[in-house]
């Protein structure tokens, strides 16, 4: 199902695709940003649908759901986004109460999402799950203190999909018998995404030579100090320049690609990687932390350079899954425990993928659609689905 509204009163278009539903039910997140389309959505949506089928565990209480996606039309810095957001779920408010459960994304803090929400007369973004629960009211309190769990000062909402990148990199190093302590990597993004997985990174032995964000790129090839990079980022993840050490560099926004890195994490808007600056890349691997950032043709050309992907339904797939291991009970309002199974989760997923994609002599996106295809019947078979 997918479907338009356009806003009354700015004349701006929000988007809602539903790929699949499991037991009735889909998940995926609503993001914000100039220039989304009907076609971003599909495609997200269609991720999201792989991201719940890769992580279903036939002995975990979590019960995987279809795939979903919202994407609204507007600078989220905008005056009038926030309004437009809660126009925007009133309109879906059917859906959201009972087929589609979603949060925040590119654009959105959760927080905002809860507020407005609220505000169009939802009981919760993630509603329409609530039936699936064996106990509603324990589920929903073990995760609202997920939510209030903090690690240095950050929510641990904030950290599970940055760790369950990080683990994604380590679990390709290992594979590779690469050592963690001089490997260089470069973030696009310094948000929640790529603001956690660079610290996950750093504090694993590797060194963050580069970030970019919306002013450029940050780039030290000894290495950045990312604490202090993090501890001056705004709300949008724009780093303070004040806070740069005078061994850093300030370069153009697409330094980052050729940063002298192994490993590159694009972490921050879709579309990053094309055909012409993919000639740019010499690092070994891409970790897409953001939703669809390589583009299909770009990424033929890097295999054929011997440029591994690994993608971003396997790899960005942890922040979805914490919400769904935590609110079934897989996992408590605990930060070790969350950081545990996320690792765990992420490495068995990354190390199947890779290995699948050895075996069929395919791309790592090829061998986890393959994944997928064999997942998909069996999780049908157990609860039925919706198309």
């Amino acid at each position: 199902m997918s479907l338009t509204w356009t806003d009354h009163v700015t004349g701006r278009q929000g988007h809602l695709v539903v790929d699949r539903l499991v037991r009735g039910v889909s998940s995926g997140g609503l993001r914000m940003r100039a220039g989304c389309t009907l076609a971003e959505v599909a495609g997200l949506a269609r991720g999201m649908t792989m991201k719940e089928a890769l992580h279903y565990n036939p002995e975990g209480r979590y019960v995987p759901l279809g795939g979903a996606k919202g994407g609204i039309d507007c600078d989220p810095q905008d005056p009038e986004a926030y309004g437009l957001l809660v126009r925007y779920l009133r309109a879906m408010r059917p859906y959201i109460e009972n087929h589609w459960t979603t949060g925040e994304d590119l654009g959105l803090t959760q927080d905002l999402v809860d507020r407005a929400a609220t505000e169009a007369g939802l009981v919760s973004s993630i509603q329409a799950v609530y039936p699936l629960l064996d106990d509603e009211e324990a589920a929903r309190r073990r995760l609202a203190d997920a939510f209030a769990v903090e690690v240095d000062g950050i929510g641990l909402d904030e950290l599970v999909g940055g760790c369950g990148v990080a683990e994604s990199v380590l679990a390709a190093l290992d594979r590779a018998g690469t050592a963690y302590a001089g490997t260089r990597v470069a973030v696009q993004g310094l948000g929640t995404m790529g603001g956690a997985t660079a610290r996950f990174l750093t504090r694993a032995g590797l060194r963050v030579v580069a970030v970019a964000d919306v002013k450029g790129t940050i780039a030290n090839a000894e290495g950045l100090d990312i604490e202090a990079l993090l501890a001056a980022r705004d709300t949008y993840g724009t780093v303070d320049r004040s806070a740069l050490r005078p061994a850093d560099r300030e370069l153009p926004g697409d330094a980052w690609l050729s940063a002298g890195a192994e490993v590159l994490v694009p972490a921050a808007v879709s579309y990053t990687v094309d055909t012409v600056n993919q000639e740019q890349i010499t690092a070994r691997w891409i970790v897409e932390a953001a939703n669809m950032p390589v583009l299909p043709e770009a990424e033929k050309l890097l295999a054929a350079r011997g440029v591994t992907v690994l993608p971003d339904v396997v790899v960005n797939s942890g922040t979805n899954a914490w919400w769904w291991w935590t609110l079934f009970g897989d996992i408590g309002a605990d930060a070790e425990e969350a950081f545990a199974y996320t690792r765990r989760s992420m490495r068995a997923l990354i190390d199947q993928t890779l290995a699948r994609a050895e075996t069929d002599g395919s791309t790592p996106r090829a061998a986890a659609h393959a994944i997928v295809a064999d997942r998909l019947p069996e999780i049908a078979n157990r609860f039925g689905w919706y198309r």
